[in-house]
């Protein structure tokens, strides 16, 4: 016999009773979830959305429990898998094949001794690991930085490209035992000046000091907002999220309360994150090929489910095994 209509289409109904426009968009699954089903299909399901989803979430398994799948939902912590992002997301797990589970977590907060069950879950991945700073517990670089036109402070030397990572990839960093940055010198005019008052040529090596003056930790703040996440680089980043904040979250320099007035004025201003460094604590390869100007590659960084994350949920149902360097499992 030939197959039933398909059912009339009132998503434009549907629109105009919702909240929320993006709703009716988290719902849409459904539909092809019921087209499918009809000819036996699919065999299994993951999907992936913000917490206040998880509700909707529950109606789908609901229906999707009645056409055979055994399904699992709940919200997951990126951190939990290894992802240098405390990124949580509600997640759904249908399968007809086999017994929906979330996959266990492999690191978490506080690093876990082995013991007679096996080895224990490593500690959360920082964004100073992920980022490449050090190779330390508690990997933050030390930089060289420089005064700029006016008397304003500059994090790094005049002309040169003001980032974090690409400070980095020029040698100026280097690893600090005690995890703070230490100011090296102040550019005045074209000489370099000593916090001690030791003048230099302009061409001459940067010296650092890194005995107790001048110094902070870099943190993450997420945007503008008063309520924005801010962390430390030695721990994984909050929730990245741009849409229309594209260029709001920024490295912020986060000065010791102890430091005298004239020595906090001398803090280096906010700096940008880079979409290479946002790319990365999505846990997306340094390399990743973004396509589009700066607001459609960071649109595309915050809408993307980390690589990492993915592929821990995606190993069972592939039938592969999980292999945290195999991008291409989640690609």
């Amino acid at each position: 016999p030939p197959p039933p209509p398909p059912p009339p289409d009132t998503r434009a109904q549907l629109l105009a009773a919702c909240q929320d426009e993006r709703s009716l968009l988290a719902a849409e699954p459904m539909r092809y979830l019921h087209a499918l089903d009809m000819v036996g299909e699919p065999e299994w399901v993951l999907m992936e959305e913000v917490p206040d989803v998880l509700p909707l979430w529950r109606q789908y398994a609901a229906i999707l429990r009645t056409w055979g799948f055994s399904v699992w939902t709940g919200i997951l912590n990126a951190a939990d898998y290894g992802v240098p992002q405390t990124r949580k997301r509600a997640i759904l797990l249908a399968s007809r094949t086999r017994t929906a589970a979330p996959p266990p977590p492999t690191h978490a907060q506080c690093a876990e001794p082995e013991s007679l069950f096996g080895p224990g879950r490593d500690r959360w991945v920082s964004m100073a690991e992920a980022l490449g700073w050090g190779a330390t517990d508690r990997p933050v670089p030390t930089v060289c930085a420089g005064g700029g036109p006016g008397g304003g402070p500059e994090p790094f030397p005049s002309g040169s490209r003001k980032t974090l990572s690409d400070a980095r990839d020029r040698g100026t960093w280097t690893p600090h035992p005690d995890t703070e940055l230490a100011l090296a010198s102040r550019r005045q005019g074209s000489r370099w000046a000593a916090p001690d008052g030791e003048n230099r040529p302009a061409d001459a090596a940067t010296p650092v000091f890194t005995a107790g003056r001048h110094r902070w930790s870099w943190s993450l703040r997420s945007n503008n907002q008063t309520n924005a996440t801010v962390r430390r680089a030695d721990e994984p980043a909050g929730t990245l999220f741009f849409g229309h904040r594209a260029n709001e979250c920024t490295w912020i320099p986060d000065p010791a309360s102890s430091l005298p007035d004239d020595e906090q004025r001398m803090t280096p201003a906010p700096i940008k994150i880079t979409a290479r460094e946002a790319g990365m604590l999505q846990s997306f390869p340094a390399d990743y090929p973004w396509q589009g100007n700066k607001g459609r590659t960071f649109s595309q960084i915050g809408n993307a489910v980390p690589p990492r994350l993915a592929a821990h949920l995606l190993a069972p149902h592939l039938n592969k095994p999980f292999n945290p360097d195999d991008f291409t499992l989640a690609a």
